[in-house]
Formats: structure tokens, C-alpha cells, sequence
């Protein structure tokens, strides 16, 4: 398990599967904002690629997130869109419900970031974000994310287009005052 100060990032679980299914891809608005497709509903038992793990897939790395005290389930994390020659890759996650709002976010984008440069040696993260999404914009900035532009009317969201933020983190801004050991 990957250790931030408050969560941890863990192997996927069978018995998590139902439990981000219900609390983050059952709710449609939340789907419909943290996904780049349309909302659609998956009959429970069935593979969804949002949450089964993939051991082959090299390009995507899927973690469950989980409160350090106690081993509570709280999300998911990824990072996705790997690119080992150009050695980049983005970053996105989802806390259900009764973890928003508790500085958990700014945890997961630190141990994240940790994995990506440290373990992967990439020398490029990225987030997507809505530009209303002041949580993710936040957890984002306290890690050092610097925002690189706004993809304007960039995103289709329950009947509206909404503008998406660009931010990037190099490794050499992330290694003076984000570093430390990985577990």
C-alpha cells in the first residue's frame, strides 16, 4: 500500500467493486461530471471497466483509496493515459460522499504524485478538471499543479458545455518541496 498522511492507496478489492459502483457511478450527476462520456447504467455483476483492474493493461494503473485509521473504503484513484516514452501520464479520482470535504483529495494527489514520479519515474503529471470543480482545482494546487490553460465549452454535462482546466506538474518542481519516502 502507497501511504499519505491520511489515506492510502491500495489493490482494487472485489468487495469495494459494489460500493464505488453505488456511491460513484450510480449517482448520474457525479458520473456525468467525472466521466468524458455520457452516463449509462451497468448491470451490477457485469465487468465495468470504470472499476474491475485490468492486471494487462499497462496504460492505466487503478487503486482503491482508504482511510489510513481504520481501513475505511473512501474512492478510488488513477493514473491513466501512461506514456512511458514521453513519461507522462494524468491523474483522477473520486471520494464517495462522507469523505468529501475532510482534505482527503489533497492526500490522494500527494500519494499519486509520489507514485507517478518516484515509482513510475515519469516526468510529467496532468489533471483534467471542470472549472467548478473547486475541491479538485485546490487538492491540485496545494501538490504544486500549476493551471496551463482553460479548454473552453470543452466538456457536455447534463445538458450543458462546461469549460475544463489544464494543470501539469513537472518532476523538477514536485521534487523540492513534495518529496519524501514511498511505502
Amino acid at each position: 500500500m502507497l501511504r499519505g498522511s491520511a489515506v492510502g492507496l491500495r489493490a482494487r478489492y472485489e468487495e469495494d467493486i459494489p460500493i464505488l459502483r453505488t456511491e460513484l457511478y450510480d449517482d448520474v450527476v457525479n458520473s456525468a461530471r467525472s466521466e468524458s462520456g455520457p452516463w449509462r447504467p451497468i448491470t451490477p455483476g457485469s465487468k465495468d471497466p470504470r472499476l474491475v483492474v485490468d492486471e494487462d493493461q499497462e496504460r492505466s494503473v487503478q487503486f482503491s483509496v482508504v482511510e489510513l485509521e481504520g481501513g475505511t473504503l473512501i474512492g478510488s484513484a488513477v493514473l491513466w493515459g501512461i506514456d512511458n516514452h514521453n513519461r507522462s501520464a494524468h491523474i483522477g479520482l473520486g471520494l464517495l460522499p462522507s469523505a468529501r470535504g475532510k482534505g482527503y483529495g489533497t492526500d490522494v494527489v500527494a500519494v499519486l504524485c509520489r507514485y507517478g514520479f518516484v515509482v513510475r519515474s515519469l516526468q510529467r503529471l496532468q489533471i483534467e478538471t471542470l472549472s467548478d470543480n473547486t475541491a479538485m482545482l485546490r487538492s491540485a494546487e496545494r501538490n504544486g499543479f500549476v493551471r496551463e490553460g482553460v479548454l473552453r465549452s470543452s466538456a457536455w454535462v447534463m445538458g450543458e458545455f462546461l469549460d475544463e482546466v489544464l494543470l501539469g506538474l513537472l518532476v523538477q518542481e514536485w521534487r523540492g518541496s513534495h518529496a519524501g519516502p514511498t511505502e
